[in-house]
């Protein structure tokens, strides 16, 4: 689909852009199942990038401590924790532009062989990788590689000047030649416009192998970084983006992400009709706050949802 087709498609009226995006969904996944993940920062701040939204960006004011590589064993009983709570996929973080040291990089391929050996399905997101170093993650076992592209070309270079979203596709391509699945996606509310999130979801959905998962995050203010001033986004147009990526990437699973704790139930149960099938659940998301331990199967019980299974 052309960005002016799927522009067209956003702007429809809103019931009936629902009710086009929630019929695609059920023609390719069970309308009352949702995939549950977990996260954690197994090494966070220090980073040289300067991406206007990270806390653990060194070039942004948010003075975010310093952690090195967590040990292996508090990577196994987090990830244990999150499968007794319902997750089926456990997502692994590093801050940093990648893992410059072989050490750094094996004991990321320990863990994945740890998470793995658990049950869970294995994620891991740590910036940009070398052919064998995303060959050598297939090996541990990866699932899934997330690099998330942020935003628009056209507005990128307003969100990140140490690298470009041609680097980060390039990312994609190697990951997924690897034969890993990708997880890519992007953050709205950072001063961009709906244009600019539409563009995003038709660059995603145009590349030869669309992303397997798309997160949708919507922007958590920080104090200090570059973006914290910038206008919320409207709670209808962020169903209304999940509603075309839905369309345009028919069966991939759409993930809330980041902010869900800002939403209501009924904003959050908009966005599973229009057709988001996984999210993160855990009281964290690396360095900000998510949704509170026992409201997710609140949720779910109020609306029938019934989550994966392993």
């Amino acid at each position: 689909m052309t960005y002016e087709e799927a522009i067209g498609v956003f702007n429809y009226p809103f019931f009936k852009l629902l009710r086009i995006a929630h019929n695609v969904h059920i023609e390719n996944f069970d309308e009352q199942t949702v995939q549950i993940s977990d996260i954690l920062s197994v090494k966070t701040g220090g980073c040289s990038e300067d991406c206007a939204y990270c806390a653990q960006s060194v070039k942004n004011g948010t003075k975010f401590p310093k952690q090195p590589m967590l040990d292996l064993e508090k990577v196994i009983d987090t990830a244990q924790k999150a499968k007794e709570c319902g997750a089926t996929r456990f997502c692994m973080s590093t801050s940093g532009r990648c893992l410059f040291s072989d050490d750094e990089f094996e004991k990321m391929c320990e863990m994945v062989r740890a998470v793995k050996y658990l049950g869970l399905e294995t994620c891991v997101t740590c910036g940009f990788v070398t052919k064998i170093q995303a060959q050598k993650l297939k090996e541990s076992g990866l699932d899934y590689y997330n690099h998330n592209i942020d935003t628009s070309p056209e507005f990128y270079k307003n969100i990140v000047s140490t690298h470009t979203i041609d680097d980060r596709i390039k990312t994609i391509e190697i990951v997924q030649n690897a034969g890993i699945n990708v997880c890519s996606g992007g953050i709205v509310g950072m001063g961009e416009t709906n244009e600019d999130r539409v563009k995003m979801l038709v660059l995603l959905a145009n590349l030869p192998t669309p992303p397997k998962c798309v997160p949708i995050n919507k922007l958590v203010k920080i104090p200090g970084t570059r973006v914290d001033d910038s206008s919320p986004i409207d709670d209808f147009d962020f169903v209304r983006i999940i509603a075309v990526a839905r369309i345009l990437m028919p069966k991939s699973y759409v993930k809330i992400a980041a902010g869900r704790n800002t939403f209501s139930e009924s904003t959050q149960a908009l966005c599973i009709f229009a057709g988001a099938n996984a999210l993160f659940s855990g009281e964290k998301l690396l360095t900000v706050d998510n949704v509170k331990n026992g409201s997710d199967k609140q949720l779910f019980d109020r609306l029938n949802i019934k989550t994966a299974l392993l």
